[in-house]
């Protein structure tokens, strides 16, 4: 049986948004992006204040994603206090799984999220330590 972040990795055909992408290279909105581009993902950075964030064409949200967002699978690095409205945007955009990064998961988040059904990972994991790097990685 594979675990959630096997899941995560090996499903939605290797495309990845990061919610909370940031310009800021000693963010972690940025340091996540750039995960997922090192190690051989396509990565969409969303972000409503910004164009593009390490050259990457930037999004508004989610259901401004590049095709179908249901192909997609979201890292969400923002405050608590929005990321309920992240997981609702998601769940009507019929992404299936997302990956809440350290400390920007809320009660009611995770609640919402057991509700209707979205497959997370919470509680602590994150991309830049627990991520597995893709066939297509840079050598």
């Amino acid at each position: 049986m594979s675990s959630p972040i096997q899941e995560f990795f090996s499903s939605a055909d290797q495309k990845f948004a990061v919610v909370g992408a940031s310009s800021n290279r000693t963010k972690f909105g940025n340091k996540v992006l750039r995960w997922y581009v090192d190690n051989g993902y396509t990565a969409v950075p969303v972000n409503p204040k910004e164009k593009t964030i390490e050259s990457l064409p930037c999004v508004q949200d989610l259901s401004s994603l590049p095709g179908q967002p249901s192909e997609y699978n979201v890292s969400i690095i923002t405050p608590p206090s929005v990321t309920k409205s992240v997981l609702e945007a998601a769940h009507k955009n019929g992404i299936k799984r997302v990956w809440l990064q350290p400390d920007v998961e809320s009660t009611e988040a995770l609640a919402y999220a057991k509700d209707v059904g979205l497959q997370i990972i919470a509680g602590g994991p994150c991309v830049l330590v627990h991520g597995i790097p893709s066939t297509r990685a840079k050598l």
